[in-house]
């Protein structure tokens, strides 16, 4: 066996206003107060992220420090311990930091320079609170890349898979997934990973685990390490996509957002992923979360979409059978930012296809996207005016759009200080003005002097704004004739109009 039960701690309580004296006693040269200190400290700290911060005010992260490199075992298990516990808040965090606590924590591990050697020491340790301070600790100093080489290099991996492998140490697989996580940033250290089995174990440990935490975690691990495009191929190879499938079923929302998140990591450039997982009916599933309670779950399931069906006409026909449609615009009504976007996002996907552009119309599309439209988030308007552009095409969408008075925050749109919501604005602009009742009234609203405006300027004006502003002319010849000084062939004199000549001033 390799633990044992914890020595109880002797009860020794501390108030808030007797702290201060207790950061005092680090100093002693005394061991038994050194004791006494780091065991009122660890419950003091145990009690709450206020009392942690506490600490930090008082200065005791620096003497803790240096008791962790102290002659005495005790002491230096002891002070671990405080600064263990301390670690979760984040302004500790920065501190250990700036106190290079990588370097010195490696130097515990590894005295003599084996990383294997203190490593093993510690996860074989008597004290499962010794087991848990170590995991915790490498899950810091492996955020260094360095770090995770040297780990790598000295088979720290093979012992971190045999904790995820032991049963009886199911308390410490949440802390030893959050270090294999991080390893899994290096492409080289996925590469291992995968020869040696350990992707394909972990994977199969993270469809049968009962921990939800794990469970989440390690569908974060995943979304994290797909970030890199040759992790990405890796994972792929491993068909990671049926663990998150798994995932995506159970109860627990968290882990649900995780895969979700996952899962739109792995499509990034990786479309023919959904040819491995049609079977599974992972398109239905993220359709299903657009109807959750829970709106940072509508908001990955609907990113996971955007992603999917991004410059893929039959993963975009895929979500329309799921009828995703009409979730679809329900999340345009959404308070989170993030999923007001992504869903108007799937929508402009879905319209590529005209007969998905007619039944997204027919569900009162233009009418819910004029909130969206009148968002003060950047990423929502750009958005949103690209949806518009996609959709404006048809002369009943454009009807809708202007009954539902969102002309007027598409053309307050032609404002933006932003490059991108200024230039989808112009598209939208554009096509809405392809009949001459919408043109009149983005007119009436200021759309010609604002574009004016737009295209004198080299810095603002583009590849829409000259369009826009001849699209609405062609509704108004004697203004585009007079501004412009010609007419094109496709215009059609109407009213009679015509050029008296130039004027003859002699």
């Amino acid at each position: 066996a390799w633990r044992i039960r914890e020595r109880k701690m002797e009860p020794s309580l501390i108030e808030s206003k007797k702290a201060a004296t207790v950061v005092l006693m680090l100093s002693s040269p005394e061991e038994e107060v050194l004791y006494k200190a780091c065991e009122a400290l660890y419950k003091f700290a145990l009690k709450g992220e206020e009392n942690k911060l506490t600490l930090l005010e008082l200065g005791a992260l620096e003497p803790l420090f240096k008791l962790v490199t102290h002659e005495d075992p005790t002491v230096r298990r002891n002070a671990t311990m405080v600064i263990g516990i301390m670690a979760s808040h984040i302004d500790v965090k920065k501190s250990l930091r700036q106190l290079d606590v990588t370097s010195a924590f490696i130097a515990r591990l590894a005295p003599e320079g084996n990383l294997q050697h203190k490593f093993l020491l510690l996860l074989l340790s008597d004290y499962p609170v010794i087991q848990l301070l170590a995991l915790k600790t490498l899950c810091v100093i492996t955020i260094d890349r360095e770090t995770r080489v040297m780990l790598r290099e000295n088979q720290g991996l093979d012992h971190l898979f045999k904790t995820l492998e032991t049963k009886e140490f199911n308390d410490l697989h949440v802390e030893a997934l959050g270090v294999v996580a991080n390893c899994l940033e290096d492409v080289d250290t996925m590469q291992l990973i995968q020869e040696t089995g350990g992707l394909r174990k972990l994977l199969a440990f993270t469809e049968v685990s009962t921990l939800t935490e794990f469970q989440k975690n390690a569908a974060k691990a995943i979304a994290k390490a797909a970030a890199d495009p040759e992790n990405r191929k890796i994972l792929n190879e491993q068909e990671v996509e049926k663990c998150l499938i798994t995932l995506l079923g159970t109860d627990n929302e968290g882990t649900k957002i995780a895969a979700s998140q996952a899962i739109s990591a792995m499509c990034e450039n990786l479309k023919k992923i959904f040819t491995n997982l049609q079977c599974f009916h992972r398109i239905p599933q993220l359709v299903q979360l657009l109807s959750s309670e829970n709106e940072e779950l509508k908001e990955a399931a609907a990113t996971a979409l955007v992603n999917l069906t991004t410059a893929h006409p039959a993963n975009a026909s895929a979500v329309a059978e799921a009828e995703a449609i009409e979730p679809l615009i329900s999340v345009l009504s959404c308070k989170r930012d993030g999923a007001v976007a992504s869903a108007a996002s799937v929508l402009t996907n879905l319209a590529m296809q005209e007969p998905l552009r007619l039944t997204i119309q027919s569900h009162g599309f233009m009418t819910a996207i004029v909130d969206p439209l009148n968002s003060t988030n950047s990423t929502v308007q750009s958005r949103a005016a690209l949806a518009v552009a996609a959709m404006g095409c048809d002369a009943e969408a454009r009807t809708e759009l202007r009954n539902s008075g969102g002309l007027e925050p598409l053309v307050k749109l032609l404002h933006s200080k932003n490059d991108e919501v200024r230039r989808n604005a112009c598209w939208a602009v554009m096509v809405c003005a392809s009949d001459e009742l919408t043109a009149a009234e983005m007119t009436r609203l200021g759309a010609l002097d604002i574009l004016d405006e737009i295209n004198l300027s080299i810095g603002r004006k583009n590849n829409f704004s000259e369009a826009a502003l001849e699209k609405i002319l062609d509704h108004n010849l004697p203004q585009k004739y007079s501004q412009m000084g010609f007419l094109a062939s496709t215009n059609i004199i109407l009213d009679g109009f015509y050029d008296y000549g130039q004027v003859n001033l002699l």
